[in-house]
């Protein structure tokens, strides 16, 4: 392999999907020169390129605003804060309407109005538009280079990072005098559509450098999907009744609070669910909304409305999780100078509290946390000026260079974390004596993987990572879960099945070898 190529750059976006592209818009509108690195092709890669998704976007009109806030702050644990819920409701307006017009996004019109419908995208549009918005502003774009380490300096200010051109076969380093962490998030390669991608990667780096997180407990996410599929659209399964094999109605089931309740019967029996919910309207409207979550159907010769089609719960962890990387100021900087984390990457406990924002809250996270981190990673690069290539280093470590001859391949640690945090049984039906003995073996493995996970050619060091990534995001959201002794948001311990006032709090976490773990006042009680 030749030499690394290196380049320079004020600020460096590392990801792809809508979080990536709108830290690109906004870094380089600040005036900033921008290089933007992506594991695949940046527009078609990641969770939302493949979907469509609904976006929380609601007009500046005060009651409207209200109850859309309203709408999920029981749910997720009263964790929310209203003073983000207002900042990314005006920032994702005003971004919607930007990218109707500089996006140049072909919004839909209300038949009977006339006006635009703004409350969702088609993914694979919405990312088409937005590289070449991203293009047309003169950023530039490395697709399938995925970033391996971040670079930084003396102080520990993150100056860039290094990477692999897998087109070129060739290492990278991009020095930058700020960079902005929106790589999503981690699904465990569990196959859910668009996120195999998303392993976690922006997690591994940042706890590399000494980044913070928050809200880890509240990374295990399942949706539900046809058996055999990878097509999560939990959403419109609130149109389906769920039945037992030998056709009974199982009470209880649910898209939204009766998840537990299949995960619970699927350990014993199959599980059936019919769409019959839905009259002609609504039909009509989600074969428009969702074309791909019907065509696995359509292949089988399935009507999901009038037939009965087994189904499965997939792992979504982090992606449609709400923890991340903790933000500390208003321009989505974390612990880490020089470092700023926006999307799936960064905690959304802000808006969602310790509940899913599903699709809508997610979306809007991503393009409101990518503008404020592309600004503020902008103004921090205009302070710090250009990077001496001399006087950084790189802050990787598991799977770059084995420290012994131990050899443990990607893919033993990946099976071997896949079978601790995949299976609902342990990770979603939580319980304290299932979750020490799934913590104490991530532990072991992360233990084997720093001494004998590496590789030698670029291909091989980037599975290294994603494996080790895996793990590291498994061993904080369990260490985060063992300090949250009640149920809260999507956290529920069946050994601790009550909310307990007195932990009306965020669980912050970090650490690699040693995962620590400590309470944090909600802004809330703070100010109280």
């Amino acid at each position: 392999m030749s030499e690394p190529w290196q380049i320079s750059t004020d600020v460096l976006v590392i990801g792809g999907g809508p979080a990536a592209c709108w830290a690109a818009v906004h870094a380089r509108e600040a005036g900033a020169e921008v290089v933007l690195v992506d594991k695949g092709y940046c527009g078609t890669s990641g969770a939302t390129a493949p979907s469509g998704t609904g976006v929380w976007y609601v007009a500046p009109e005060a009651a409207a605003r209200s109850k859309a806030k309203a709408s999920r702050e029981a749910l997720g644990g009263h964790l929310a804060d209203h003073y983000w819920m207002d900042r990314v409701l005006d920032q994702t307006y005003t971004n919607m309407n930007r990218l109707a017009v500089e996006g140049r996004y072909p919004f839909p019109a209300d038949p009977e109005t006339g006006e635009p419908l703004r409350t969702g995208v088609q993914g694979p549009e919405y990312m088409r538009r937005m590289r070449a918005w991203v293009q047309r502003l003169g950023v530039r774009i490395l697709d399938h280079a995925p970033a391996l380490e971040l670079l930084v300096d003396a102080d520990g200010v993150v100056r860039g990072a290094a990477g692999y051109q897998r087109h070129a076969d060739q290492d990278y380093r991009v020095l930058a005098g700020a960079v902005v962490l929106a790589t999503g998030g981690c699904a465990f390669l569990s196959r859910a559509l668009g996120t195999n991608v998303d392993t976690g990667d922006g997690a591994l780096m940042a706890a590399e450098a000494g980044a913070r997180f928050s809200g880890m407990e509240f990374s295990n996410a399942y949706g539900i999907v046809p058996k055999g599929s990878t097509i999560t659209k939990t959403a419109y399964y609130s149109y389906a009744t769920f039945f037992h094999a030998d056709g009974r109605v199982l009470e209880g089931a649910g898209s939204a609070q009766g998840r537990s309740v299949i995960a619970r019967t699927l350990l014993s029996e199959p599980v059936f669910a019919q769409l019959d919910r839905a009259d002609a309207g609504v039909q009509a409207r989600m074969r428009l909304g969702q074309p791909n979550f019907f065509l696995q159907f359509d292949r089988r010769g399935i009507d999901p409305f009038t037939d009965r089609f087994e189904v499965d719960l997939l792992a979504e962890g982090t992606v449609r999780g709400t923890g991340g990387i903790d933000v500390v100021d208003d321009d989505c900087a974390t612990t880490v100078p020089g470092l700023y984390a926006a999307g799936d990457a960064a905690t959304r406990e802000r808006i969602c509290g310790g509940f899913t924002g599903g699709g809508s809250h997610n979306a809007a996270w991503a393009m409101s946390s990518g503008s404020w981190a592309g600004r503020g990673a902008a103004a921090f690069a205009r302070g710090s000026g250009r990077v001496d290539p001399a006087a950084v280093r790189g802050a990787g470590r598991v799977g770059l260079d084995p420290e012994t001859t131990e050899s443990v391949s990607p893919a033993e640690v990946v099976a071997a974390a896949q079978r601790e945090l995949i299976p609902f049984e342990k990770n979603y039906l939580r319980h304290g004596d299932r979750i020490r003995p799934a913590l104490a073996e991530l532990d072991n493995l992360w233990e084997r993987a720093a001494r004998g996970l590496g590789g030698t050619t670029g291909a091989e060091r980037v599975q290294a990572r994603q494996a080790a990534a895996i793990t590291a995001v498994g061993r904080l959201m369990y260490r985060s879960t063992l300090a949250r002794t009640e149920t809260r948001g999507m956290s529920k311990r069946a050994d601790h099945p009550d909310l307990d006032p007195a932990q009306h709090h965020h669980i912050l976490s970090g650490g690699l070898d040693e995962v620590w773990t400590a309470a944090s006042a909600t802004r809330l009680a703070v100010a109280s």
